[in-house]
């Protein structure tokens, strides 16, 4: 009985990833959900030893993602990146040159930060170029997104797969990859994309859809478009109701943003105010319901739409705020509702846009995604707040104060640890690790702030995949797989086998999880390296580019889901530019790499 189940094993392991790649693809589940699911399944099925079912959350390429989400975090927080990239786009010309420099900044920052950190920084700094004359978001914000995954490609820390397939070669061979063996490579692919996209992305990314030229940029949301200012006359019928009753009159479909009363001006904390003769509302909804809530009420005298922006108005102290949600933030998957965020936070959520649209209805209510971006509105202080306890990316440029401390600590705890890493003197999880508890003794960040930076979800799946990716190898499913290839490839070259492995694992990449697309690939291209007598150097160095290589759809990297509300993209638009990218970097990765690492 036992052989038969081990006759099959093989076969339903590779059952059980197909069924995870769909649901990886179909995003009904979120892919931590789908990836413990796997795990959990494939112990039930005897496919992972139960006592070996978690180990995976103990793995170095976990712990060393952990260690420089924390890093990433600490240099963020130290401002000294954001003064360095500010001056470099202010101090450059051209439109073109400035997206130029942020591109570069973009790709050198993730080759030792986190993607997403990468581009967080970088995001407000391009939109503030645009309005300094610089490239519009349009222009701007793809290729510095697709430039901040690039720059993932040069170093073993730069992006979690090339961690993924230096586990695999130490199984291999005995040895992991080190610090820069992906440099040879990775920085000729990294400098080649981001030449194309700065140079060639003014022609293949459509034009800002909302009516924007190449070098004027505006805010995403007009503020006059869904807020209004009515006075409350004598014979007003809300007179003696609360604040809280208006908008229960209008079934939650317009919310009151501020009362200004004489002298005195009340947002957000009000809702038990009671409505007096002489009052000011200051209302937000579109034009229909706000006729339905004031129409049939001679009392209210409309003041007209506003930009809420001119001295002297009654409103004058209300601030707004453009902000995105962040990957794994409280928000995602929640409304403003679940959260309080109104009652606990002081603010107010005014617009929603999502995939460079508006989205209508009771805002409040909406489920709110990766990507999404809010218009808030509350006290400056209270905004701030807000931002932080939400996890939330502001598209407007933070100040920063300088302090020399505060910059120069995070950067030499940093290059300490790649310094170890790069000369042997210790392992990168215990290396980066040894930083990140070295910014919180120095009191960088807050053990609260570590915590925060950790990207759970991505932590999880790679924690859950991993066993699972070894259940390949352990049951011979990696072999079987391979066998079928080799199969059909017949005598093929070594280098038309990488090729394809390359190409396949970009096509993954494109519609699931990068660390999941080198978890399932990575066996693979071991198993194609012992059946042949090779090296699996070269067949690891493409799954670690492939997987990189998420340029078609917005959903392949988060890089990409973040920038498509603010830039006002489509699903459609990225495949324009990024797939002569994938062409170019295939075109360049298939001579080098048997180069740089023969088979």
């Amino acid at each position: 009985m036992q052989e038969a189940l081990s006759a099959f094993a093989p076969w339903v392991v590779l059952a059980l990833l197909g069924v995870a790649i769909a649901l990886f693809i179909w995003e009904k589940w979120r892919y931590d959900l789908v990836a413990l699911m796997c795990l959990l399944a494939a112990v039930l099925l005897g496919l992972v030893p139960a006592e070996q079912a978690f180990a995976g959350f103990g793995h170095p390429a976990v712990i060393t993602v952990a260690a420089v989400l924390i890093l990433s975090r600490a240099l963020q927080q130290s401002g000294v990146i954001d003064i360095l990239a500010d001056r470099v786009s202010r101090s450059v010309g051209s439109a073109q040159m400035q997206l130029a420099a942020l591109c570069l900044i973009g790709a050198a920052l993730s080759a030792f930060m986190n993607n997403v950190g990468a581009l967080a920084l970088l995001m407000p700094i391009m939109i503030a170029a645009g309005q300094r004359g610089g490239p519009s978001p349009s222009q701007g914000l793809m290729p510095l997104s697709f430039s901040a995954i690039l720059g993932g490609l040069v170093t073993l820390i730069g992006t979690p797969p090339n961690l993924i397939v230096s586990g695999y070669r130490q199984e291999a061979v005995g040895a992991p990859f080190s610090m820069f063996d992906f440099a040879p490579v990775g920085l000729a692919l990294a400098l080649a994309g981001v030449l194309f996209v700065t140079i060639c992305g003014r022609w293949l990314i459509p034009q800002n859809r909302r009516g924007q030229s190449d070098t004027e940029t505006t805010p995403l949301f007009e503020i006059g478009d869904y807020v209004a200012e009515f006075t409350v006359g004598e014979d007003s019928a809300l007179i003696g109701t609360s604040v809280q009753e208006v908008e229960r009159r209008s079934e939650a479909t317009v919310q009151v943003l501020g009362l200004v009363r004489q002298d005195r001006k009340l947002f957000n904390r009000m809702r038990l105010e009671l409505i007096q003769p002489g009052d000011v509302l200051i209302l937000q909804g579109s034009t229909d319901d706000l006729q339905k809530l004031v129409g049939g009420d001679k009392g209210l005298a409309p003041l007209g739409r506003t930009d809420l922006a001119g001295d002297g108005k009654p409103n004058a102290d209300a601030a707004f705020l453009e902000a995105v949600v962040m990957p794994g933030t409280r928000l995602e998957g929640r409304s403003v509702v679940d959260l309080r965020v109104r009652q606990r936070l002081g603010v107010t959520l005014v617009a929603l846009s999502r995939s460079g649209q508006t989205v209508p209805g009771r805002l409040h209510e909406a489920r709110l995604h990766t990507g999404d971006v809010l218009l808030l509105e509350g006290a400056e202080a209270d905004l701030a707040d807000a931002v932080q306890t939400l996890g939330l990316l502001p598209l407007a440029q933070r100040g920063i104060a300088f302090r020399t401390r505060r910059a120069l600590v995070p950067l030499a705890l940093f290059g300490a640890a790649v310094l170890s890493v790069s000369f042997g003197l210790a392992s990168p999880a215990i290396a980066l690790m040894l930083a990140a508890i070295g910014m919180v003794l120095t009191r960088i960040l807050s053990l609260r702030q570590a915590y925060q930076a950790l990207d759970l979800p991505v932590l999880v799946l790679l924690g859950a995949m991993i066993p699972v990716g070894d259940a390949m190898q352990s049951t011979g499913a990696s072999e079987l797989l391979v066998n079928a290839i080799l199969a059909v490839a017949g005598d093929a070259q070594p280098w038309v086998l990488m090729a394809l492995l390359l190409i396949v694992t970009m096509f993954l990449s494109d519609v699931m999880n990068n660390a999941a697309t080198a978890v399932v690939m990575s066996p693979i291209a071991v198993a194609i390296a012992i059946s042949l007598n090779l090296s699996p150097d070269p067949f690891l160095m493409a799954v670690a580019i492939g997987a990189s290589s998420a340029f078609l759809t917005p959903i392949g990297h988060q890089n990409n889901t973040l920038v498509m509300g603010p830039g006002g993209y489509r699903f459609g638009d990225y495949w324009k530019l990024g797939l002569p990218l994938e062409v170019i970097l295939v075109a360049i990765a298939v001579p080098l790499i048997p180069l740089m690492f023969p088979f």
